[in-house]
C-alpha cells in the first residue's frame, strides 16, 4: 500500500461509513441546483480562461484561450515549400485520422466501392476510440426505444444539440451494434446470447453495450482488423498540415508532412474526411488529460483556416474521475462503469456527497466544489481529490465482480500496489472530451464543399454535455455516415487546379486583425518541458 498516512486516516472513515453508504440514496439535484453549481464551478464557466476570436467564420465567439492560440497561429505550411503539381497520392476519398471515426468512414467508402486512404499521424488506433472504457449506447432493449435514448441525449447537453444530429445518433444506434457485433466485436453477452446492458450517468434505461471494461479497444481492434483485411492503404506516422482545395472552393486534398523525416507529400483527393478526434493535450485550463498522446485539435484548425465554421468550441468534457493518485498515472480515465456497477463518490470524511450518477458536468463541479470551497478533498499526486468507493461493487454484487467487470482497471492500480477491491482510490476531474466542433449537416458536411468530418471532431451532437457511452455511438454512426457519404459526393467531381490561396488569405485577415504571433499551427504533438505552464498551472 501506497497510501500517505493521511489517506489511510480519511480510508479509515471510508471504511467505517460504507455500508451505511450503500444503503444511502443520495437525492438528485433541481435543474435550479444544477445551473448554480455548474456556473459556481466548472471550468467552462471560468470567464479568465477564454478569450474572443477574432477572425474567421466565429470571429466574436468565445473559445478557450489555448485553441484560439491555434486558431490564430502562423500555418506550418507556410513555412515550407509545396509543389501541389506533384501529387504523391491521388483517391477518391482522403481520410484523416486513424481511429474508430475514421476507419469506419474509411470502410463504408471501401465499402461503396471508392478508392480511399487513410493518414493519421500516429499509427492506426492511436487515437481516443483506443482509450475509451465503460461502453457504447444504443436503444436496442425491450422497453427502451431511441426516443428515450433522444430525451436522454438531449437532456444531458442542456437541450442546445442539433436535433437532426441527435435522431441521426439515436436511431443509427442499433444497426452500429449489430454491425459491430457482425464484424467481431466482443461484447460482454449473458449465456443465452443475450447483450448485457448497464446504466450510465444521465441516462433513463440500460442501454450501455460493453466489453469488460476495455470497450474501445475492442472495437477499435475489430475496426483495424477489418480496414487491413480490405487492404485499404494506411499511410502511418504522416500528419495533414493543411488542407488543399481546388480554383473552385472545393477541398481537394492535404499536405502531409512525414512525421519522422519532415517530407512534404501531396494528397489530392475528391472528397476529404477529417476524423482527427479531440483536444485533450491541449491541457485547457491547466487539466490532465485522459486523451491520447495525438490529441490536439488539428482537425479544428485545419477546417477553421480552409473556411469552416466551428460549433460550441467554448465547451469541453471534464470527466469528474480522473486518477488522483499515485503520478504515474495521473489524470487517466477511471471509467464511469466503476459508479453504474455501485461504487459511490466519498469525502474526506466517509459521506457520500453526491448522487453517483449525475451528468458528468454536473459531477466534475461538485467533486470541484468539494475540493476546493467545503474542503473535503484529500492531497493527492498534483493537487486535492476525493474517493470513489470501489470495494462497494464486490459487496453489492457479490465477490470477483470488479475483477470480471473491471480486470484492466484493477491492473492498472495493482501495478501500484493499490488493490482497488479493498481500498477507495482517489480521482478528481480530467480533460476528457472535445463538446464543441466543427458544425456540419446530417450528412456529415461543412460548408467547405468536398470538406466532411466524422468522431469527437463534429460539433452539436453532444451539445454542452456528453453522456456516457455516447462517444463510441458517434464515432460509429457518424463515421460510416461519412463514409457513405462520401461515396455519393465524389460521383461525377472533377478536380480543378489545386491551391493554398485560402492560407494566405487566413494570414492577411490574421493582419489586418492585428494578430501578431510566434506559434505555428497544426500543434501536431504536445510539449512536455520543464516550466511548461499547460503542466505547472493548477487548476483550482
Amino acid at each position: 500500500m501506497i497510501y500517505t498516512s493521511e489517506m489511510l486516516e480519511s480510508v479509515a472513515k471510508v471504511e467505517a461509513a460504507r455500508e451505511a453508504n450503500i444503503a444511502l440514496e443520495p437525492r438528485r439535484m433541481t435543474a435550479e441546483e444544477k445551473e448554480a453549481l455548474l456556473k459556481k464551478y466548472h471550468p467552462d464557466y471560468r470567464e479568465d480562461n477564454f478569450g474572443i476570436i477574432k477572425v474567421g467564420k466565429n470571429a466574436g465567439e468565445k473559445a478557450p484561450l489555448e485553441l484560439i492560440e491555434m486558431l490564430e497561429a502562423n500555418a506550418r505550411v507556410s513555412q515550407l515549400e509545396v509543389n501541389l503539381d506533384k501529387i504523391d497520392y491521388d483517391v477518391d476519398v482522403l481520410v484523416i485520422g486513424g481511429g474508430g471515426a475514421g476507419s469506419s468512414a474509411a470502410i463504408e467508402a471501401h465499402e461503396a466501392g471508392k478508392d480511399v486512404m487513410i493518414v493519421t499521424k500516429l499509427r492506426i488506433g492511436d487515437a481516443n476510440t483506443m482509450m475509451a472504457e465503460g461502453g457504447i449506447q444504443a436503444a436496442d432493449k425491450p422497453g427502451d426505444s431511441p426516443a428515450r435514448h433522444y430525451i436522454d441525449v438531449m437532456g444531458g447537453g442542456h437541450y442546445v444539440n442539433r436535433p437532426e444530429l441527435v435522431q441521426k445518433l439515436v436511431n443509427d444506434g442499433p444497426s452500429a451494434i449489430k454491425w459491430l457485433n457482425e464484424l467481431g466485436v466482443e461484447f460482454d453477452k449473458e449465456e443465452d446470447g443475450t447483450m448485457i446492458t448497464t446504466h450510465g450517468g444521465g441516462t433513463s434505461f440500460k442501454r450501455m453495450h460493453a466489453a469488460a471494461d476495455y470497450s474501445g479497444a475492442e472495437i477499435m481492434r475489430t475496426l483495424r482488423d477489418e480496414v487491413l483485411n480490405r487492404e485499404i492503404p494506411v499511410v502511418d506516422f504522416t500528419a495533414a498540415i493543411e488542407l488543399i482545395k481546388d480554383e473552385n472552393g472545393r477541398c481537394a486534398g492535404a499536405v502531409l508532412m512525414n512525421m519522422e523525416t519532415g517530407e512534404i507529400l501531396v494528397a489530392r483527393a475528391k472528397a476529404v474526411v477529417i476524423a482527427t478526434g479531440g483536444a485533450g493535450r491541449m491541457h485547457y485550463q491547466g487539466f490532465p488529460t485522459s486523451n491520447h498522446y495525438g490529441a490536439t485539435a488539428d482537425g479544428l484548425v485545419l477546417a477553421y483556416r480552409a473556411g469552416a465554421k466551428l460549433l460550441y468550441q467554448d465547451t469541453l468534457q471534464y470527466h469528474p474521475t480522473g486518477v488522483a493518485y499515485p503520478n504515474q498515472i495521473f489524470g487517466a480515465l477511471v471509467t464511469e462503469k466503476v459508479r453504474s456497477l455501485g461504487a459511490k463518490l466519498i469525502n474526506k470524511d466517509g459521506v457520500a456527497f453526491m448522487h453517483p450518477l449525475e451528468t458528468r458536468d454536473v459531477a466534475a463541479a461538485s467533486i470541484i466544489r468539494e475540493c476546493s470551497t467545503n474542503g473535503n478533498g484529500i492531497m493527492g499526486s498534483d493537487g486535492p481529490g476525493i474517493w470513489l468507493d470501489t470495494p462497494m461493487i464486490d459487496m453489492i454484487h457479490g465477490a470477483g465482480t470488479l475483477e470480471k467487470r473491471l480486470p484492466a482497471m484493477l491492473r492498472m492500480y495493482m501495478k501500484y500496489d493499490i488493490d482497488m477491491r479493498k481500498v477507495p482510490i482517489l480521482i478528481y476531474p480530467t480533460l476528457h472530451y472535445q463538446n464543441g466542433g466543427i458544425e456540419v449537416n446530417v450528412k456529415g458536411e461543412t460548408c467547405v464543399p468536398g470538406l466532411f468530418v466524422a468522431g469527437e471532431a463534429i460539433g452539436g451532437i453532444h451539445g454542452r454535455n456528453r453522456l456516457m457511452g455516447n462517444s463510441l455511438l458517434d464515432i460509429i454512426v457518424f463515421g460510416r455516415n461519412a463514409g457513405q457519404q462520401t461515396a455519393k459526393a465524389v460521383e461525377g467531381v472533377e478536380i480543378g487546379k489545386l491551391t493554398l490561396s485560402h492560407v494566405d488569405d487566413f494570414a492577411k485577415e490574421c493582419e489586418a486583425a492585428g494578430i501578431k504571433s510566434d506559434l505555428v499551427s497544426p500543434k501536431l504533438l504536445p510539449t512536455y518541458t520543464h516550466g511548461n505552464p499547460n503542466r505547472e498551472a493548477k487548476p483550482f
